[in-house]
């Protein structure tokens, strides 16, 4: 039976990043795609670099490199990484028409070159760029997600754990919504710390202060870096949900997808609960929130038709 294989697009930091994860896990062979106009040979450099810790890090799957296409043929998943990464002072939005160019270009090759794959869409402002890959590949709702609930729970848990002083392993609680810093929505009303609910552990104030550290993790990172944006948690985020795919873990995830009613919400991409399994989402999950979370939940969903409005 042949392996599995996966497709990186775009080999800067979170792309590599990706790629070491993922090559590590052994399930999968995976090819590095890029532009050699912007990457020049990187992308060759990074995958050969990887190939050569194969025999410490205990992995047989092969990882390469490609400026075209056709090594991408037939894979199971289509990472796209692909654009320019925030810098400190930036919003996610502020990439808008440049990103959803690049996104575009992208993800109409890779969907000629895999008509069967499922999309991962990682390139900012995420939400909008899922809406740039669905129009691109043609591909049916279940095929096209976003990462940036992943990511974003991952930051909240840590937070939580943090604040709780316990493993964000035993922190239960996601981050929906939409993926800026202004309007994604960790659901405080149904996190849990080993059973108990969060606002049993925790005064409000100190609740409110994970909650804005939550939404502002990327710019945080961002600016004590100066140079680039974070890459170690996106990495884990996104290879998380592609295992989940390709082992068919059916694993309930935090993920951007075209809404058709949840929530109240019609033909939007934003972030709920999704089982991942093959073939992508298999279902979704519509959360009991407060109602201050609806509103919000609902108004993320808004903000992000206004940024699709705003695509050339």
């Amino acid at each position: 039976m042949a392996r599995k294989k996966v497709t990186i697009v775009g080999a800067g930091m979170t792309g590599g990043a990706m790629a070491q994860r993922l090559i590590e896990r052994d399930i999968c062979d995976v090819v590095l795609q890029d532009d050699p106009q912007f990457a020049g040979t990187m992308h060759f450099g990074k995958a050969l670099d990887e190939s050569q810790a194969a025999a410490w890090s205990g992995f047989s799957a092969s990882i390469s490199a490609t400026d075209g296409w056709d090594e991408t043929a037939g894979s199971d998943v289509v990472i796209v990484t692909a654009g320019a990464p925030r810098k400190p002072g930036m919003s996610r939005e502020e990439l808008l028409n440049s990103n959803a160019a690049i996104v575009r270009a992208k993800v109409a090759d890779a969907a000629k070159a895999s008509p069967d794959a499922v999309l991962v869409i990682f390139s900012n402002p995420m939400d909008a760029m899922c809406h740039v890959a669905l129009e691109a590949s043609g591909f049916p709702r279940e095929r096209v997600i976003g990462q940036g609930g992943a990511l974003d729970s991952a930051r909240y848990r840590h937070f939580v754990a943090d604040a709780c002083g316990v493993s964000p392993q035993d922190v239960h609680g996601y981050v929906i919504g939409g993926h800026t810093d202004t309007t994604m929505v960790p659901v405080v009303s149904q996190t849990r710390v080993g059973g108990v609910p969060l606002t049993q552990l925790l005064p409000a104030d100190k609740v409110d202060e994970v909650v804005a550290r939550t939404m502002r993790g990327g710019a945080e990172i961002a600016e004590l870096m100066r140079v680039g944006s974070a890459f170690y948690a996106p990495s884990a985020g996104t290879i998380a949900m592609v295992t989940a795919i390709l082992l068919d873990q059916r694993r309930l995830m935090p993920c951007s997808t075209l809404h058709e009613g949840e929530y109240g919400i019609e033909g939007v991409f934003s972030g709920t609960v999704v089982q991942l399994g093959e073939g992508g989402i298999q279902r979704t999950f519509e959360l009991e929130l407060s109602d201050e979370e609806r509103e919000r939940v609902v108004a993320a969903a808004e903000a992000t038709k206004g940024l699709v409005a705003q695509l050339d």
